[in-house]
């Protein structure tokens, strides 16, 4: 790889990776311009590297430069694209660790049913889009995965966010609090919709918001998938339909 982007603290995540690379590091708010100079050396023949946190495809740049090639009309191709049909730039989109996977394992299980994944960021998204989604999440009562909660300019969103769910979920409903996930600064805590807004996140913290069946045992957040609705739990071993039929699963 000759050219690395990304965002500033993303560059020096991975500073003890570069040897020689070309680098073009660029600031919160400025994610345009360095998607844009990504292109434009790779259209100069450069192999190009555009760094995100967690997983490129989940609120980061992987989006943005896709979009900016359909916006400027550049030919684009993935790997194992037949011959005849290749042209352009080839774009590998690389998966990564999202932090609703990382914060999650740390938590317990908090994702073991159906979820949904709001950001609070408005500053590309209406707040009022927000709230909609917010509302049809916990109307549905789904595990609801917070990015984005708080940051020195949007110290409300939160606030607002838990008088929404809180129409629909008691105040004892379990939230896992993960900031900083699998990073240095990394702080795990469970708490409860009615004491999430007196607590200390950031932009580095994801909230996990559970459902109507999400438990708390012990330090784990656990959310049900069913299993012991459908099937008879005897003691510590699950009893299955094999299992009443004659046979024996260990």
């Amino acid at each position: 790889m000759e050219t690395i982007a990304g965002y500033r603290t993303y560059i020096e995540l991975i500073r003890p990776l570069i040897v020689d690379q070309e680098i073009i590091s660029t600031g919160m708010t400025r994610e345009i311009e360095r998607a844009e100079a990504v292109l434009d050396a790779a259209l100069a023949g450069k192999r190009c590297a555009i760094v995100s946190s967690g997983d490129a495809g989940i609120y980061a740049m992987a989006g943005l430069v896709l979009e900016l090639c359909r916006l400027k009309g550049i030919a684009i191709h993935k790997p194992g694209t037949p011959a005849e049909s290749r042209g352009g730039l080839l774009i590998e989109v690389v998966p990564g660790i999202p932090a609703l996977a990382a914060g999650a394992a740390l938590l317990g299980a908090p994702l073991t049913h159906d979820f949904a994944a709001v950001s609070l960021s408005d500053l590309l998204t209406p707040w009022d889009t927000i709230a909609r989604r917010i509302e049809a999440a916990a109307a549905a009562d789904f595990v609801i995965v917070i990015y984005n909660p708080r940051s020195r300019r949007r110290k409300d969103n939160l606030d607002r966010a838990c008088d929404i769910i809180l129409r629909h979920r008691p105040p004892q409903t379990p939230v896992g609090v993960v900031t900083g996930a699998m990073r240095a600064n990394q702080r795990v805590a469970i708490a409860t919709l009615a004491d999430l807004p007196d607590m200390h996140v950031d932009m580095q913290t994801t909230l996990f918001v559970g459902n109507g069946d999400t438990t708390v045992y012990r330090d784990f957040m656990i959310t049900p998938r069913g299993y012991s609705d459908k099937y008879a739990v005897s003691g510590n071993a699950l009893r299955t339909d094999a299992d009443r039929n004659g046979l024996t699963v260990n």
